[in-house]
């Protein structure tokens, strides 16, 4: 395994294979808590890495160095999955001085007894010198914390970019050039849709600073290490925080005895008539909330469908529906379908939260009692000819 970026520069981090969970987000392909040495007549920790791990991190780091010759150690975010090991870190390392921003400091207190820690508070733009290399610091607030900042290494042209242009992705290699690429662009953007795109405004601000530094390597907290697709990366996040959307409409439903299914069948063959659009159907139930929003990120159209379950909607959709505001999805074109029983109310909870979110209702909402007629799945047909219309205008606007 390469674990080398430059010579004195190192991952010295950990692979959790077996994670699947991170608050709510399915890491169903493991994980990885990056960490970096960089030695130069000083010698810098960028990060530490989740406390069931720290003594890994710290094999990895005596490895390398005599413990004791470790001066400083860069925290770039204070989340619990990157700094839970900071307190072993600062117990073994004798001599190491955190290196961070005021709000990362303030943070890193309210986590942990941080008394008997040494700081050194930088601020953006300030730079360390490590003798023959620098380190210069980059706030980055609300990506996705307060306190979050990246490192760069101008001298090496590396930027240790925290959570930014991270995946979920546990392996044994460590740059983009030696996974599947596929897998590496379908996590990146897994990971901005789930974790990132509620602070996409702030990211475009922290994407027109990085313009001005020449980079040749992204090394994150978690995932690959970017070096061959660079560009790449950095193109995807600019079109993911600017909010641009494909010609894609998403069906998301879920179904009691199959008539909201029915239902959302012909609003995709409708819709699939478009031509140049894209239709997925999604079932709220039998997808994970992840997949779902990763769905929705680009998509400039939705379909929204509920059985009716005690005059409310499905417990899946309100919690799909829920998962989707907090991350505050990009502005879509919308419908809402279902069918009822006895008592009505699925539809009349999704036309109040298409609104709530910003997005536009371009099809009246379509409900049904019991088992939808031919003419209720005609009608269904025609609103999802509507929606992909409308879909491929709203593409068009956010090219």
């Amino acid at each position: 395994m390469n674990n080398t970026l430059r010579e004195n520069i190192d991952w010295v981090g950990v692979v959790d294979w077996n994670v699947r969970d991170f608050h709510s987000y399915d890491t169903h392909r493991g994980a990885t808590y990056n960490a970096y040495l960089v030695r130069d007549e000083k010698t810098a920790l960028i990060d530490t890495v989740k406390a069931p791990f720290v003594d890994q991190l710290l094999k990895n780091l005596a490895e390398r160095t005599p413990l004791e010759k470790i001066d400083y150690v860069v925290c770039n975010h204070a989340e619990p999955d990157h700094s839970s090991g900071f307190p072993t870190v600062m117990r073994t390392l004798p001599h190491a001085k955190v290196i961070c921003n005021a709000k990362c400091r303030e943070t890193l207190s309210a986590y942990y007894d941080t008394s008997e820690w040494t700081f050194e508070e930088i601020g953006d733009g300030e730079t360390l010198s490590l003798g023959n290399r620098t380190l210069q610091f980059i706030n980055t607030p609300m990506v996705h914390w307060p306190e979050s900042m990246f490192t760069y290494v101008p001298e090496e042209k590396i930027l240790f970019s925290m959570d930014g242009f991270g995946q979920h992705l546990a392996t044994s290699n460590r740059f983009d050039d030696e996974v599947s690429l596929c897998d590496v662009m379908d996590e990146a953007k897994t990971y901005y849709a789930n974790i990132v795109v509620p602070y996409s405004r702030q990211v475009l601000k922290v994407l027109e600073k990085a313009a001005g530094l020449p980079i040749e390597m992204i090394a994150p907290s978690h995932g690959v290490i970017w070096r061959s697709y660079v560009s790449e990366i950095l193109g995807e996040y600019r079109d993911w925080a600017s909010g641009r959307l494909e010609s894609k409409v998403v069906v998301l439903y879920d179904t009691m005895w199959g008539s909201t299914q029915k239902m959302a069948e012909a609003i995709y063959e409708g819709a699939g008539e478009i031509e140049g659009i894209d239709v997925e159907m999604v079932h709220a139930r039998r997808s994970t909330l992840t997949r779902i929003a990763t769905v929705m990120l680009d998509a400039a159209g939705v379909a929204l469908g509920s059985s009716t379950l005690n005059t409310l909607m499905m417990p899946s959709m309100a919690g799909a529906l829920n998962y989707l505001q907090g991350l505050r999805t990009n502005a879509k074109v919308a419908m809402s379908f279902g069918s009822y029983g006895w008592g009505r109310g699925a539809v009349e909870g999704l036309e109040p939260w298409v609104d709530e979110v910003g997005w536009e209702r371009v099809v009246d909402s379509i409900k049904h009692k019991y088992v939808p007629t031919a003419e209720t799945l005609a009608a269904c047909r025609e609103a999802g000819r509507t929606l992909g219309q409308k879909t491929v205008e709203r593409a068009a606007e956010t090219a």
